[in-house]
């Protein structure tokens, strides 16, 4: 049997509206709902903060709303999560202000100390308590680059200790253009080797030929110790998203970005969850060709090369989401969804394992 609980619901608690979901599992074994609560409306831009529910019991029940970032009444939004292996549960983050809307970034209407900057706090306790945030933009963030998105989803740490965090940006347009065409998008990762003291940018995947454009990215670990990052892609290639591999922990990709076409679904966001004992590697996503409904899960036991469904939520609409192991016997996916609209509530739901391998 499958379990549903629903942290988040739009119009309760303070928030007009809950999106872009990500979720942790502690080394004490507590499960980290995160979102961004939107305050006034489903705006991706305005008072924005990023908001947590904490559950002790795998997800069965959750505990009260806490508020883990906020920017005043600005954006502080993309939550990227990554429990570390010193216990320390890293949560990297954009900011932004509240008028700076996504097309006038990409315009270069917006102050760079107005747009999109990155910052990372810190939890020793379960989520509990927060530290104060610390700005690294300047060391993740390229001279030029206009948007900036980490993830979403949650974040890695790989055998090694590195930490990754993919994430996307905008270049700034040639010719005529304006900078919002999908050929602007790019794909990059944040990288830190020494527990998320200092950080650098990874691979740069920006390629303006229109075929495939980076935006937000997932990655796993693989068995081998490569990582796998598949992105969305805006631009019509065939099917909506591209996958591509590193074999140095994300400083470079040595098949770069390709379509990858076994996915198929709406141009949305997705998750992806490298399972061991067995090793199955897991994707979410919503399974609708044309529209962000059908909230699939999908496995492949060849690293990514090809996809098989192996278990559907429903048929409701359902938009972004993101995959946990619970516990050994137990995965659990936080996705958006609702009746008439994807962006209702915020589920998570518990699957058993063998149901997805």
């Amino acid at each position: 049997m499958t379990e549903a609980t629903v942290p988040f619901r739009a119009g309760r608690e303070g928030y007009a509206s809950y999106r872009i979901p990500a979720v942790v599992v502690t080394a004490e074994g507590t499960l980290l709902a995160f979102c961004e609560g939107r305050v006034k409306s489903a705006s991706d831009h305005g008072h924005i903060d990023i908001v947590l529910k904490r559950s002790t019991d795998g997800g069965h029940t959750w505990g009260p709303l806490q508020v883990a970032a906020d920017n005043g009444t600005g954006l502080a939004g993309n939550p990227a999560p990554v429990v570390l292996s010193t216990g320390r549960v890293l949560l990297v983050h954009v900011r932004a202000a509240a008028s700076a809307t996504e097309d006038l970034i990409r315009q270069g209407k917006v102050k760079d100390a107005d747009g999109r900057r990155v910052w990372v706090q810190h939890s020793d306790d379960d989520g509990l308590t927060w530290s104060s945030p610390v700005e690294i933009t300047k060391s993740v963030k390229q001279a030029g680059w206009r948007w900036y998105a980490t993830t979403p989803g949650h974040a890695l740490q790989l055998s090694t200790g590195r930490i990754v965090v993919p994430a996307n940006h905008s270049a700034a347009p040639t010719g005529t253009d304006l900078g919002t065409e999908p050929q602007y998008n790019g794909g990059h990762c944040l990288l830190s080797d020494d527990q998320g003291e200092t950080w650098s940018i990874g691979y740069v995947d920006d390629n303006t030929d229109g075929y495939i454009n980076a935006n937000e990215t997932t990655a796993a670990e693989l068995p081998d110790g490569s990582v796998y990052f598949n992105t969305r892609n805006d631009s019509p290639s065939p099917g909506n998203r591209a996958d591509a591999h590193s074999q140095d922990g994300g400083q470079s990709l040595h098949l770069p970005f390709r379509p990858q076409a076994g996915l198929e679904g709406p141009v949305c966001e997705g998750s992806l969850l490298q399972l061991r004992d067995p090793d199955v590697l897991l994707f979410s996503g919503p399974a609708h060709p044309d529209a962000r409904a059908l909230m699939t899960i999908r496995a492949s036991t060849n690293n990514g090369t090809t996809w098989r469904p192996v278990y559907t939520m429903d048929g409701l609409p359902a938009a972004y989401s993101d995959l946990v192991r619970i516990d050994a016997s137990t995965v659990g996916i936080l996705y958006e969804t609702g009746d008439f609209g994807a962006y209702e509530r915020i589920v998570l739901r518990r699957l058993p394992v063998t149901r997805l391998t």
